[in-house]
Formats: C-alpha cells, structure tokens, sequence
C-alpha cells in the first residue's frame, strides 16, 4: 500500500543514467531558482515605506535613495555570484567561498546560516502566500496555519517528483507574475509620461523632514534589504544546470537579478509618485495596482500572480537547500544521508528535512510572516558578507594584473552586506536574537558529526600489509532463539547445525501453570533430543531481557574457550508486506536489543510462507 501511494505521489523510480534528462535549462532554472528573489517584491518597497511612515508621510522619499543603496548592492551581489559560479562551480556558494578562503569556522556559520535561511524561505514564502488567500477569503483566517502546512508539504511531494517536474509546474506562475509586474510598471510609467497620473508625492526628493535621522535610514534600509534574499540560489544549485553548467547558471543570474532590480525600482517609483503609504487592509503592491488598472480584471490577475509568486516563492529553497546540504554532508559536516539521491534523482531527505524545518517554524511563528522577516534577512546577509569578503582574498590568492579590479565589487558588496548585518543586530535585535542560539547549537552540531565520522574512519581503516592481526577462532556457538516448535523452528535449527559447532535452544516461558510453561520444551526435546534446550521464566512476561542476559553469559564462556557466539533470530514473512501488521515484532525488539552486544553476532533466519 505504501509503495503503492508512493508511486502516485511521486512517480516511478527514474534510472541514475536519466540524471541529464533532470538538468534545467535556463528558461526552467529562472522559474525554479528566482521565485523568491523575485517575490521579496511584492513586501521590500512596503518594508522601507513601514519604517519611513512612522515618522511621517514626507520622509517617503527617502524611499528613492534607499532603493538606489539596495540596487547597488544587488549589482555588487551579482557580479560576486558569478565570479563564485565560475570559480566554484561544484554548488555550495558562500559555504565553499567562505571555506576555501576563511577556513572551516566561517564556512560552517555561512553554511548553517543559508540553512536555516532556507527553512525561513519557506516559512516565510508560505505564510505570505496565506495571507495573500486569507485577505481574498476571510473565511479561512482561523485556518490559516494549516493552510500553510498543507502547501509546505505540497511543495515537498512537487519537489520529491524530480527537479523537471517542479520546474514545469512553477513556468506558469513565475512568468504570469514577470509578465503582469512588467505590464504595471510599463503603463504606470506611460501614464506618468503622458500626465494621465497626477503627481500625488507627499514630499519631493531632497525636502528636509523634521525628526528624520540616521538610525531611522539605516532601519529602513535594512528592512527594504530582505528584497536581496533568494539572490544566493543559483550559485548554490549550478549542478542542477544543464551543460555548459557555469555560463548558463551565471547568464540566469544575470537575468534574474536585472529583472528584480527592474521590478524593483519601478515599484518603488511608482509608490513614490502616487503618494502611497503602507495600509493595514491593503498592501503598497495592491494600491498601485489599483491606481494603474483600477478594479479591472488586470488588477485581479496582479492579485493572483502575487499570491501564486509568494506561494511558489519557497521551491527557491526546496532547490538550493538539499544542494547546499549535499556539500556540507560531503565534508562531513552533515549524515551522510543527505548525499543519497531518491527514486527520482533528487536529494530526497534534504528536501524533506527542509519541508519539516519550515513547518516547525511556522508553528512556533504562528504564520506571522512579519516576525520571519528580519531573521530571514540576516539569515543572508552574514553569509553574503563571509563570501563576498572571502572573494576578496580568492582574488589575491590567484593574483595577476586585474585581482583588484575583480575584487572591487566583492570589497563594495561586503561593505555593504556588513553595515546591513551590524544594522539587523542593533536596530532589529527583537527579531533576530534566536540567530545567536541557534548558530552555536549548529556549529556544535557540525563538529560533533565531523569527529564522529573523523572517529570511525579511525577505527576502520585498514592497517598496512604486514601489520595485519587475523584471529583464528577455534569454533563457534550458535543460539537459536525458539518462541514454539514449528516449520520456522525446524529450519533455523538445521541452518544452526550447518554453521555452529556447538548450538543451543534458548526459550522464555512466562506462563503461570507449570504444565503449559513447559510444553514448548518437551516439544522440542522429542524433535531434537541432540540440542541442548533452555528454558528460561520470566516473572515479569518480559523476553528481552532474560535473552540479553542468558546470551552473555554463553557469549563469555564462549569468548573463553576462543569460540564465536552467533545468535539466530527466527521469523517467518508473509506473503503480502502489509500482513506484517498482523504479528508481533518481537524478532525485530530482540535484533535491535542484540545489536548493542559488543562480543555476538545476530543473524535472522527467514521462512517465507507461499
């Protein structure tokens, strides 16, 4: 049933041979790798203006600077990311710049910090796309957490189908939302032009505002920054493209970021020119739909296209998490499970481990996507700040004539990104507190791994010819675990007698009366008058323990006369998986108890029933 249901979800096992057919070209890669940089749209020009409100409506303006230091560092952003796409194409952007160039520490804070982010990428995506359905219909308001989840895990099963698949799907709202976005800006601006829009700005750029100070700036630009998040994608998942990998992955980033920047001028302009402010019953994307296509069917279509932008929004992580985790996994840094690919080519537990971070945190959030924002910021902008200053010295490392020229946007980029970070910590402490607990536990978490795995290859690798140390063992004992006397019984007794020298019957009885306590020995004493049989009772109808124990005493007899002590499980499978669920699973209690004993070996002994 399960294999059955998986199938549906998710499809038929794809062939390792297949995994070119999974490559994205960069029409599907826009779609799949710059939803969320081009969703933070639709809330970064009203995160400047909530800040700029406060004070009051003349310091909207300042929104037009703001948005002038936000697209400078885009610009910085974007050439540092291409510099990273060629010279690390392998995936793992700031975690492999930061590694390579500030050692494993740095590597592991940019690292964990894109981890968490991305878990935060999906919080936030979500919540935002659950507000958007929730303002349409109020209804579904007391719902909305588990609205959210539901589409968490939507967007799991979507990505668990292969990376094609995904990417197919999110072509048509990622291009309804560039094509609608790219239509309101040009007309807004066409009316502008043509004076069919009247200038409504509460102040003109360049007017003094009384009370409006530096740290208030600064708390503005460091709201509007989260327009900046989703950028980092791409050069996290360059594998993910189709060959040549790194001149498409950075031509797409290259797309990406003019659209965004586009996108995001246009919108804080037209905010500015129309006079709108920040509503509690309407966003600012919403007003200047309004004030471009009035209650027309266009600005329905902007309102679908946004909800469906901020919804789709989280696949951004769901692609570039299980890359990024890939690479720490393959330095030791992370289980080893994470490297493993699923039926369909896709890196299955990172994905699913990202769907259940991102619920978690909507739980605790309560789906307040304004609460995510700032965690989410800095969540970024720390490992921009260690990749960008670490191509600095990559720059320096490999010399010639023009490392200064190529390290100028990074050096520009890093400022920045580290005057936005230092901004996060003093102006949105409140939010952004849980990084300093969450960042250590990580950081913990990673070394501890890395010297687990450091530890067992130790003790497992292989010791240099000639220093070899074989023991020869003089025999072996075998104990055959025995529940009753049946076909089971019998095969797992003659398989015994094959492989030990010396073997032995072990039952746990827990019946109160005497005569149906020892049935099962006399039983099997007239099959098999030849094998010593045990019979142990157990007070407290437990049969683990009395096994555990019987099982080291023989195993230290046996350890005395040089023998090895091997423990045969019996049990029978059912025809059809799920008629498991009709026995009990003491064989399985009793392997995994067994396990923990340093001197025996547990083997099972399976009968198949026709």
């Amino acid at each position: 049933m399960f294999s059955y249901l998986k199938r549906i979800l998710i499809g038929k096992p794809l062939k390792t041979l297949d995994e070119s057919g999974q490559a994205l070209t960069k029409f599907k890669a826009l779609a799949l790798l710059s939803s969320d940089a081009l969703s933070s749209i639709a809330y970064g020009t009203e995160e400047i203006l909530s800040v700029l409100i406060v004070l009051s409506a003349a310091a909207t303006w300042y929104s037009i600077p703001i948005a002038g230091i936000v697209l400078v560092l885009l610009f910085a952003i974007t050439v540092s990311y291409r510099q990273i796409i060629k010279a690390y194409p392998s995936g793992g952007g700031a975690y492999v710049v930061a590694s390579k160039n500030w050692g494993t520490s740095a590597g592991l804070v940019a690292g964990g910090s894109l981890l968490v982010d991305y878990m935060l990428t999906v919080a936030v995506s979500v919540t935002s796309g659950t507000e958007a359905i929730t303002s349409a219909i109020p209804a579904l308001q007391k719902y909305h957490i588990a609205i959210a989840v539901l589409i968490v895990l939507g967007i799991m099963a979507l990505n668990l189908r292969g990376l094609r698949e995904s990417a197919s799907f999110l072509t048509i709202p990622v291009y309804l939302f560039i094509v609608v976005i790219s239509l309101m800006i040009v007309v807004g601006l066409y009316n502008i032009a043509t004076g069919q829009v009247a200038y409504h700005a509460a102040s003109a750029v360049g007017s003094a505002v009384p009370g409006m100070t530096f740290v208030i700036f600064l708390r503005a630009l460091s709201s509007g920054s989260s327009s900046l998040t989703g950028v980092e994608a791409i050069s996290n998942a360059v594998p993910n493209f189709k060959k040549p990998r790194r001149k498409n992955a950075a031509g797409t980033l290259a797309i990406m970021s003019l659209i965004l920047a586009s996108f995001f001028a246009g919108i804080t302009f037209l905010a500015y020119y129309s006079g709108i402010t920040p509503s509690s019953s309407q966003t600012v994307l919403s007003q200047i739909g309004v004030t471009i296509f009035g209650h027309g069917i266009f600005y329905y279509i902007l309102q679908l296209s946004t909800a469906l932008i901020l919804a789709v929004a989280a696949n951004t992580g769901f692609s570039a998490f299980p890359m990024l985790a890939y690479n720490l996994a393959k330095d030791k840094f992370m289980p080893h499970a994470y490297m493993d690919r699923g039926d369909r080519l896709g890196y299955s537990n990172g994905i699913i481990s990202l769907a259940a971070g991102a619920i978690v945190l909507i739980l605790i959030f309560g789906g307040q996507t304004g609460l995510l924002i700032p965690l989410y910021a800095i969540g970024v902008f720390v490992p921009f700040t260690l990749s960008q200053s670490g191509m600095i010295v990559h720059w320096k490392r490999e010399g010639g004539k023009k490392w200064m020229i190529n390290a100028s946007a990074n050096l520009l980029g890093a400022l920045l990104s580290a005057v936005l970070v230092i901004c996060l910590l003093f102006l949105h402490f409140s939010n952004v507190w849980p990084y300093f607990i969450v960042m250590p536990l990580l950081l913990r978490m990673f070394y501890k791994i890395r010297k687990h795995y450091d530890e067992v290859a130790d003790q497992l690798r292989v010791i240099e010819k000639g220093k070899v140390n074989l023991h020869d063992y003089d025999g072996s004992t075998v104990i055959v675990l025995v529940s009753n006397v049946t076909q089971v019984t019998s095969g797992a007794i003659n398989y015994a007698r094959s492989i030990g020298d010396y073997v032995i019957a072990m039952h746990v009885s827990f019946d109160a009366n005497p005569e149906k306590e020892h049935k099962t020995a006399m039983e099997f004493k007239a099959e098999y008058p030849d094998v010593r049989f045990i019979d142990i009772h157990s007070s407290y109808r437990s049969i683990t323990n009395p096994t555990l124990r019987f099982c080291d005493v023989i195993a230290r007899r046996a350890a005395e006369r040089n023998y090895t002590t091997t423990v045969l499980v019996p049990q029978f499978v059912p025809r059809k998986p799920w008629q498991n669920i009709l026995h009990n699973q003491t064989g399985l209690r009793l392997r995994a108890s067994l396990n923990s004993r340093e001197n025996i070996i547990v083997s099972t002994y399976n009968y198949h029933l026709k």
